[in-house]
């Protein structure tokens, strides 16, 4: 049984009655869609595009995501002759620095007929033990990363297209071969164009003030689970799952009341785990690594804040994009407002949680508007998690919660390199080398 199944919480809506959705005027939709014609993607390009050499190691990598305060990198084509619509072998952000972290701490579990049957995950072993991993074994290592170029006069529609797809970000080409590439376009930068466009138009703001139960979204009531953790369970984990359900963040919940937290992402375990001199994060509780990712924001401004990573299913469509937009996430949590009227003290207290809302499904209901075919905002998550599924190796799979609870320690006194305990402030001082701190005592010599 793997880890997903035990800690994931299921939020099946059996007595939910059938939803009448919202329709929109065909005269409505053909206009908006003239104006998404006449807008030009590259008008919405929201970071540079900063580029790698294929052999730059991972630890340089992620060095320059966290020095330039980068989202995403693009990696050199290595080969020699390259032709100019293959310039690049792919993109590497966090979403791949959790997966190579996550195969790091799980190394030991991987058996020889595995790695045979994963080259790509045996090369990129053999790199780690020689000490040294190139970013171009990594870049789109969690399959989240397509590599999309679009030319410099593409319009909305293509990109919207992508991002209804599940890509998250867009490369626009420059005006000509002589000037490269303009820089990146992210599904945040259009759903936020999208949110200004409803201050303007009247007929997209009355539609953007429909309800989240009221809109077609695919997964606002899914008949399956929310991807989350417990506060007690550790960051590897919620590192594990995410990689395991494809996901680049999952909410994390109360121990008694399994009410919403907060939620932990792919970035925060970036910006968090990289530079940390010692893997003892790997064993910390989740409720812990939350306090080091707001950590921050009181240092900087003298104020605490606390995202609210929720929405209901009353809020309408422009709220939701607006938090989204505030939140700078992906995804929000749908909470079931019937939750709030139950006893506060009922004999097994189950979760509010009865689905998310992200920013595919979001722009996958657009493309829908705009009659672009062959949309499905979950193609890309059910291939990831069919990927993760054949070559799953979690150390902790298939074990009871002392099982895993033993390992985890197990793992940290063997592992450990013990420069810093955690609990300190200082986990972000200095970056240490990810082959060194993921591999030492665990790779044999």
């Amino acid at each position: 049984m793997s880890l997903s199944k035990r800690v994931s919480v299921s939020s099946i809506r059996s007595d939910s009655p059938s939803l009448a959705f919202v329709t929109t005027p065909n005269a409505d939709a053909e206009e908006w869609t003239k104006t998404w014609q006449s807008t030009l993607a590259r008008d919405l390009i929201d970071s540079p595009l900063v580029a790698v050499d294929a052999e730059t190691t991972v630890e340089e990598a992620c060095e320059l995501l966290l020095s330039k305060n980068l989202f995403c990198i693009a990696v050199n084509n290595k080969a020699n002759g390259v032709p100019q619509d293959a310039p690049f072998l792919g993109l590497f952000d966090f979403s791949d620095v959790n997966a190579f972290l996550t195969l790091a701490a799980t190394r030991h579990k991987w058996s020889t007929e595995e790695l045979t049957e994963n080259p790509k995950i045996d090369e990129i072993f053999s790199a780690a033990k020689a000490g040294r991993v190139p970013v171009h074994l990594v870049c789109n290592l969690s399959e989240k990363n397509p590599l999309e170029i679009l030319p410099h006069n593409a319009t909305l529609l293509p990109l919207l297209s992508i991002f209804s797809r599940g890509t998250h970000r867009a490369i626009i080409q420059g005006e000509n071969s002589s000037k490269g590439f303009s820089g990146l376009v992210s599904d945040g930068s259009l759903l936020a164009w999208f949110a200004k466009q409803a201050r303007v138009i009247s007929s997209l703001h009355s539609f953007f003030s429909n309800s989240l139960s009221s809109l077609n979204l695919p997964s606002l009531y899914l008949y399956s689970s929310v991807v989350s953790a417990k506060a007690g369970d550790a960051v590897l984990d919620a590192m594990v799952l995410m990689s395991d359900q494809g996901v680049s963040s999952i909410a994390v919940l109360e121990e008694e009341t399994s009410g919403l937290l907060s939620a932990v992402s792919v970035t925060d375990i970036g910006k968090i785990v990289v530079p940390s001199q010692s893997n003892q994060i790997l064993s910390a509780p989740l409720k812990h690594f939350i306090s080091l990712i707001k950590e921050p924001d009181g240092s900087t401004d003298g104020a605490d804040k606390y995202p609210v990573y929720s929405v209901l299913p009353s809020s309408t469509l422009l709220y939701t994009i607006e938090k989204l937009i505030a939140t700078k996430s992906h995804r929000l949590f749908v909470t079931d407002e019937s939750q709030v009227l139950s006893p506060p003290f009922a004999p097994s207290p189950t979760t509010n949680l009865s689905g998310i809302v992200s920013i595919v499904d979001i722009l996958s209901l657009f493309a829908r508007l705009a009659n672009i075919p062959d949309v499905d905002p979950t193609r890309m998550q059910r291939h990831r998690r069919a990927s993760s599924t054949s070559t799953s190796s979690s150390p902790l799979s298939g074990r009871s919660p002392n099982e895993r609870s033993f390992m985890r320690s197990r793992s940290s006194s063997r592992t450990s390199l013990g420069r810093i305990p955690v609990g300190t402030n200082n986990l972000r001082n200095s970056v240490s080398s990810l082959e060194s701190f993921q591999w030492a005592e665990r790779v044999p010599k």
